[in-house]
């Protein structure tokens, strides 16, 4: 079945790219509502109407420019800026003297701080403190003295522009970490999905040669030894060996991009774990099973059944060929709980922390892992001559289908 790349995007800063473009339209047509109000009052209002045009008709055109960080170029911002210098200085054209020397708004007014927000959002910190100084000293330069309302507002520009240049470069950084920690945690599922099959079916045969080669003896014992050889060395790549990784994480434009390589979701509808589970009853295994069909996702079913598969391998080859299995399944509203239980001589204290360092993966992957990547649990419980007992979990809702909603 046909593989699918489902592609997650996280990106803190896009949201300050939409409040950005907000912004720019609102503070244009503050500016132009503070021109209309005090018209009259203006000593050469024809050159602030013509500002006004320009600026009204650049706000709207530019709009796909501030979207992304991708689409606000270096050439933008520097015309952008340049723009709310330039009406800065036409202020002192087109107004009164007595006006600027009272404090009255500059014509583009607080629209200049949406210019040095997109450096900020665009460079970072750095880019704010470069354009928020250009500004600065414009103002004082239309001012004609550093009064203190000049100053205060320049300050305010610039502490707010850095300060939110430095919130986007820190996000990013977050954000490169998350995509790498992202693309770790899929490199480990992928390499423990792959010790399970391996586990489940090369590992299995490989031990079963070795023994049945070893009791032939001549020239069969050679061919044990070395399929003993290759075991060991197989579980020694599966327990810390490379994999392909799943995902690929991004620093792009946009944000951080995280790809994931999924299995397409089944279509054919839940399984009846039953049918996948009364293989496995035997004449030394007994299935105990509720009248009703026990639905299941067909994925849960199927690796639920397969972690019931590897306890019971487990029970063959610990316990012996003479030991006796009790399959019990129990449909609970949220849950399956499905326990194996043999009448073996149980494990002993420390055996399975052992085996799992030797590269033996039958508790650690085929079963507990199975459960975990279900969003389930595995507990294991043994008495030293008294058998062990499995209970297996699986929520009705899988982990992968909640995250997804």
């Amino acid at each position: 079945m046909a593989k699918r790349e489902r592609v997650m995007r996280m990106s803190v800063e896009q949201p300050l790219w939409r409040a950005l473009t907000a912004y720019r339209v609102l503070t244009m047509l503050y500016a132009i509502g503070l021109f209309a109000t005090a018209y009259d009052k203006f000593a050469r209002p024809w050159v602030a109407i013509a500002f006004y045009a320009l600026l009204f008709v650049w706000t709207l055109a530019t709009l796909p420019r501030v979207a992304n960080a991708a689409s606000c170029t270096k050439r933008f911002l520097t015309a952008d800026l340049t723009i709310a210098l330039a009406g800065i200085l036409l202020t002192r054209v087109a107004d009164a003297s007595s006006r600027i020397e009272a404090g009255g708004p500059t014509l583009p007014s607080i629209w200049t701080a949406g210019s040095v927000l997109a450096f900020a959002i665009k460079g970072g910190w750095r880019w704010a403190a470069f354009a928020s100084t250009l500004v600065a000293a414009v103002n004082i330069v239309e001012r004609g003295a550093p009064t203190r309302d000049t100053v205060h507002n320049v300050i305010l520009v610039w502490v707010a522009s850095i300060a939110i240049g430095y919130v986007v470069e820190v996000a990013r950084a977050s954000e490169r970490t998350l995509a790498r920690a992202l693309e770790i945690e899929a490199a480990t599922r992928e390499r423990e999905r792959l010790a399970r099959d391996i586990h489940d079916g090369v590992l299995q045969v490989l031990a079963m040669v070795q023994r049945r080669a070893s009791a032939l003896g001549g020239e069969a014992a050679e061919l044990g030894r070395m399929a003993g050889e290759q075991e060991v060395a197989l579980r020694t790549l599966v327990s810390g060996g490379l994999v392909p990784v799943s995902r690929v994480s991004e620093d792009a434009a946009l944000g951080a991009v995280v790809r994931a390589v999924d299995e397409p979701d089944d279509e054919e509808g839940p399984l009846d774990l039953r049918s996948l589970l009364a293989p496995y009853a035997t004449a030394r295994v007994t299935l105990s099973e509720p009248g009703a069909p026990v639905p299941l996702a067909p994925a849960a079913a199927k690796e639920l059944a397969a972690a019931v598969g590897a306890a019971l391998d487990n029970v063959r080859k610990h316990a012996g060929a003479d030991a006796r299995a009790w399959i019990l399944v129990e449909d609970e509203p949220d849950a399956v709980i499905v326990t194996v239980r043999d009448d073996g001589p149980g494990i002993p204290e420390g055996r399975l922390a052992q085996a799992e360092g030797e590269g033996r993966l039958g508790v650690a992957q085929s079963i507990r892992g199975r459960l975990r990547d279900l969003g389930g649990t595995a507990e294991l419980v043994s008495v030293p001559g008294q058998g062990t007992e499995v209970e297996l979990k699986v929520p009705k809702v899988s982990r992968g289908k909640a995250e997804r909603r």
